[in-house]
């Protein structure tokens, strides 16, 4: 390995480490907040978390529930947090991301069909 290559070499690596650490951080920031959070706790029922803390901003289509192993799944979303129902009883609460766009779906890129239409790209 030459100089340079060598050089290189160590200067990826220290962004890499830099990066890194940077990111531990802010998840660690991130986990300090969720554990602060007004949001409902794992076990409560649907009913008790809509009484607790109001009608969510939105009622996602449930997923799930082919299988006795692959039980339904709700998600409902608020201003601040997103809770998760396995079946009717809490499972996660999780802070939303500051960019939650207003209509709560990921904007998808299109993708240039084969053919050279334009088609949706699939999550």
């Amino acid at each position: 390995m030459n100089h340079r290559s060598f050089a290189f070499f160590v200067a990826a690596a220290g962004f890499a480490v830099a990066n890194l650490a940077h990111a531990e951080v802010l998840l660690v920031d991130r986990v300090k907040q969720e554990r602060g959070m007004n949001a409902p706790s794992r076990g409560m029922s649907m009913a008790q978390v809509e009484s607790r803390y109001g009608a969510p901003t939105a009622k996602e289509d449930p997923r799930g529930g082919d299988t006795k192993l692959h039980p339904v799944i709700n998600r409902w979303v608020y201003p601040e947090y997103t809770v998760y129902f396995e079946r009717d009883r809490v499972i996660s609460s999780v802070m939303n991301r500051i960019d939650l766009r207003p209509n709560l779906s990921p904007k998808w890129p299109k993708i240039a069909a084969p053919s050279g239409r334009a088609a949706k790209a699939t999550p």
